[in-house]
């Protein structure tokens, strides 16, 4: 009988176990040979992003894809996909696990470097402002007060602008209202007709517009708010950890060879200075 009753409450516990997720077979392979193994990276990208992602002749280019293109040199055998997804959906899509990791422009921020694992810097996110060509009632950031302006929803640069806006009306006089755009090619193409009086969105962004459209677009200088930077993302879990290490290093010696100030030159014009050994702690 005490057998019996030894034996039910074993297989009692296993049954538990089972319907916890628990089991007693081998230990699930870590994402990184996951992918290995499976011989596909399956990643989230915004190609509506340029210089940074965007498309072109149907394939998706630029910034992130040429990185890409020398961190899939350490994954022989292994064929990289990019997911071309909103930007909404794109960090929501990593916490579902829809795919691997995020390789698109996530703006750091101390929200986003507590929920999800953030990579070394890839570029300089630091905020600016566009507005139309010979708009001269527009010369610093400071006089979008009492105008119309626009950003992307649900990104950085939108609660960058917000704050912004909180601090003009702390002055007296606050913004007469900011639009939000499903992609920044929408906000764009409303400044360029009018409807808005300038687009918040981030440095090296704006400098390429306004490099590719010079008849349509101005830079309002200086930039505004705090130092800020683009990485990419992964889960936080240790099934990811080993992915997440990987990225990095990868990131870290493109930057230390001068591989990552070469294409920055070729995307942006110029280099960026970037840390290489850590992401800073984002202070907002």
């Amino acid at each position: 009988m005490a057998s019996f009753k030894r034996a039910w409450a074993i297989g009692f516990a296993v049954a538990v176990a089972a319907s916890l997720g628990f089991s007693s077979g081998p230990a699930r392979a870590d994402l990184l040979s996951e992918i290995k193994k499976r011989g596909e990276f399956i990643v989230g990208t915004e190609a509506r992003f340029p210089p940074f992602e965007f498309v072109r002749d149907g394939r998706i280019v630029g910034y992130s894809t040429d990185i890409m293109a020398h961190v899939m040199k350490a994954l022989p055998g292994v064929r990289l996909k990019r997911l071309d997804l909103p930007w909404q959906g794109i960090l929501p899509g990593l916490s579902a696990a829809k795919f691997d990791y995020v390789v698109t422009s996530v703006t750091v921020t101390r929200a986003r470097y507590e929920k999800y694992a953030l990579s070394l810097p890839i570029a300089d996110a630091t905020m600016a402002l566009v507005k139309r060509k010979g708009d001269d009632s527009i010369r610093a950031p400071g006089d979008i007060a009492g105008r119309m302006v626009g950003s992307q929803a649900g990104s950085a640069q939108l609660q960058a602008l917000q704050a912004f806006a909180r601090k003009l009306e702390g002055t007296g006089k606050g913004v007469k209202g900011i639009k939000t755009y499903v992609d920044f090619n929408e906000a764009f193409a409303d400044l360029a007709a009018g409807r808005i009086s300038a687009v918040c969105n981030s440095l090296p962004n704006l400098l390429d517009l306004v490099r590719k459209r010079p008849d349509r677009f101005e830079m309002v200088l200086p930039t505004f708010g705090p130092k800020k930077y683009f990485s990419w993302a992964g889960r936080k879990d240790a099934n990811s950890a080993s992915l997440v290490a990987f990225m990095n290093k990868q990131i870290s010696e493109l930057n230390r060879s001068g591989v990552l100030n070469a294409l920055q030159k070729k995307w942006f014009g110029g280099p960026m200075e970037l840390p290489s050994d850590k992401l800073p702690v984002p202070l907002d």
